[in-house]
């Protein structure tokens, strides 16, 4: 499930200009959060001489304008196109470096596959796809490009998308993701993979002859969590199992001697959501090994830079930076350090030059590139970023013998000789970590409006290794619950917090926490619940992506129904008092609406104040600019009605 005892402080002072005097309306405070650009899909040309990203931004000042639009940038300016209006995205460099390939959608008709030269000039459309594509990549002789394909979807991919609705035979029909061949001289497609399995992530083997790939068979959604990995001949299309791992895997990557596949395996609530350890197979003795075991880091990402190292992107209490890893010993050394999240980066050629968007809570989104030892800022497309809060700590504290680490946000025009009302953010997941940032939404509609921010990376959170990653199983609402609790202590003494004036908000894994917390303490004056879940019981039976529970409740609801009560908020429901605002996708596939019902009526039951919202044709993640901005507005209200 998608989207922090006084211990050692770490201050983190901001210095980006100086905070105004007078509170901003919320109006002005969407329009600063929507200007922050996000970079992505960092794409460093082989040698190491040209870089290329994707951009994600809006396009006006008026935030009720409902369209985020991506570009492309090459060497910093960016990739013309003749269709202004069409989104252009994940870049992708040719094995020699002189061509860039590209995703473009326009706003009307399919996505289609371009190149363009080293320049940005010489624009060919490659091919145009019928269905949902993603993740393109040259093969290393350079003739072709691999891509994901969805060729008739019935949604947009993925879990957090609204689902489709379901009528008729239910159970008898998936969007299968395909991984498909793009000739570049004809612009053929060959879809490669069988008809029955959905793929979710691939790599080109250096010989250019087959794939290491990860897949399941029925729904991709739902059975990402039991996806193997596997090889694939290009030619003859022969599948080869290589390991079924116990937990999850994710970002295969062929070393450059086509002998070893490296990955990252362990327990994730989410595709997309990466932690874990870094393991080596070999695809013809079909044998993984951990080559991290007890690492105090979470692998997020992987790259091979030669037969011997690799670099990767690792979790660290409560920070995101790049280190280098020996494939023999298992053995790390940092590439980045300090409090900052390294959110996409790619590296040339032998390690020798790498690329990374960079942020902080000190510092807007912008690329960085040079040798690992000497990067310099080659972006500046947050420089006019404005911030919206007054300093951050990375706060840490000692709780049943875990360290435990969060971050600890002041607020704008923060004054020392005053006391401040606290929000306390629980992230989603459980497998997940909340990481210095720029431009959050949530963050910055309530440090602008006065409040403390307060976001705890509990046991069950990425950051401190596998162990800590899985002191949460078969104890939800438990162990990370007081951790959580333990952490607003840390908070409360750390700063001038008024203990009296303290609210939650939480979604998705999250929201259930803020659900629990409902039936838990009255220590939260306000709560806000997004996407949560109430009864462990019967969210099993309603949501469509059940094998996500497997791993974290040892078994499922019907071998095992007392585990999932014990954790259910529904079992607890008559200790309710707590003011709480409840925020729903109608067609949220990863946690249904009916949660959501079954909340607020034993709330209306109980005579709790309370509020349900849900948002027309939306998933698990809301993505109307519309929606978004009442979700942010309603969110303050309910903190100031109530604190």
């Amino acid at each position: 499930m998608k989207y922090a005892a006084l211990g050692a402080l770490t201050a983190l002072v901001l210095c980006i200009g100086a905070a105004p005097a007078a509170q901003p309306s919320m109006r002005e405070v969407l329009r600063a959060t929507y200007g922050v650009r996000d970079i992505s899909n960092v794409a460093l040309s082989p040698a190491g001489t040209a870089l290329a990203w994707e951009e994600s931004y809006h396009p006006g000042p008026d935030p009720s304008v409902t369209r985020i639009q991506s570009a492309v940038y090459l060497d910093g300016m960016r990739v013309a196109f003749p269709d202004a209006g069409a989104d252009l995205s994940e870049p992708v460099w040719s094995p020699d470096g002189s061509r860039l390939a590209f995703l473009a959608t326009p706003r009307k008709g399919g996505a289609a596959l371009y190149t363009v030269d080293a320049r940005g000039r010489n624009l060919r459309r490659v091919t145009v796809f019928s269905g949902n594509v993603q993740n393109p990549q040259w093969s290393p002789d350079g003739t072709s490009i691999a891509i994901l394909d969805v060729a008739h979807p019935h949604r947009k991919t993925g879990a957090l998308a609204a689902g489709a609705r379901e009528v008729g035979v239910i159970g008898t029909s998936f969007d299968e993701q395909s991984l498909a061949v793009v000739d570049l001289k004809t612009g053929g497609v060959r879809l490669l993979t069988p008809a029955d399995v959905y793929v979710y992530e691939y790599a080109w083997a250096p010989d250019s002859k087959r794939f290491a790939y990860t897949y399941a068979h029925g729904s991709g959604d739902n059975n990402w969590w039991i996806a193997k990995l596997a090889t694939i001949e290009l030619n003859t299309r022969t599948v080869s199992d290589v390991y079924a791992p116990k937990y999850q895997i994710n970002d295969p990557q062929w070393s450059p001697d086509g002998k070893r596949i490296a990955f990252i395996s362990g327990i994730m609530s989410d595709f997309g959501s990466v932690g874990g350890d870094v393991y080596l197979a070999d695809p013809l003795t079909r044998i993984a090994r951990d080559i991290t075991p007890g690492m105090p880091y979470s692998a997020a990402s992987l790259r091979w830079v030669d037969n011997g190292r690799l670099y990767l992107s690792a979790h660290s209490q409560g920070t995101l930076n790049l280190y280098r890893l020996n494939a023999s010993t298992g053995s790390m050394s940092p590439l980045t350090r300090g409090d900052v999240a390294i959110r996409s980066w790619d590296v040339a050629r032998g390690g020798a030059r790498i690329a990374f968007v960079r942020t902080s809570f000190s510092e807007a989104p912008e690329v960085f590139a040079g040798t690992p030892t000497a990067v310099r800022q080659v972006s500046r497309s947050n420089a006019g970023a404005r911030r919206l809060w007054g300093k951050a700590v990375s706060l840490h504290w000692k709780n049943e013998g875990y360290n435990v680490q969060g971050w600890l946000i002041y607020p704008l025009s923060y004054d020392p000789h005053k006391r401040y009302p606290m929000i306390a953010i629980v992230h989603g997941g459980p497998s997940a970590e909340s990481l210095p940032g720029f431009g959050n939404r949530n963050i910055d509609a309530l440090t602008s409006q006065g409040y403390f921010v307060f976001e705890p990376n509990p046991r069950g959170s990425f950051g401190q290794g596998e162990a800590f990653t899985k002191a949460n199983v078969r104890d939800f609402g438990y162990g990370d619950w007081r951790d959580d609790l333990k952490g607003v202590d840390a908070a409360v003494a750390a700063a001038p917090i008024d203990p009296s004036k303290l609210g939650l908000f939480g979604w998705s894994y999250g929201g259930y926490m803020a659900m629990w917390a409902e039936t838990q303490t009255s220590r939260f004056k306000a709560i806000v619940a997004g996407a949560g879940v109430v009864n462990w019981q019967s969210y099993y039976g309603q949501n469509n992506i059940d094998e996500w529970m497997i791993p974290f409740f040892g078994a499922s609801v019907y071998q095992n129904p007392r585990v999932y009560a014990k954790s259910s908020p529904i079992t607890f429901i008559e200790h309710s008092h707590t003011p709480v605002l409840i925020l729903q996708g109608e067609r949220d596939e990863e946690v249904p609406a009916p949660q959501a019902f079954e909340f607020y009526h034993a709330m209306q039951t109980l005579h709790v104040p309370s509020r349900l919202v849900v948002y027309a044709d939306e998933g698990h993640s809301p993505r109307k600019l519309q929606n978004q901005i009442d979700i942010l507005t309603r969110i303050s209200d309910w903190f100031k009605q109530y604190l």
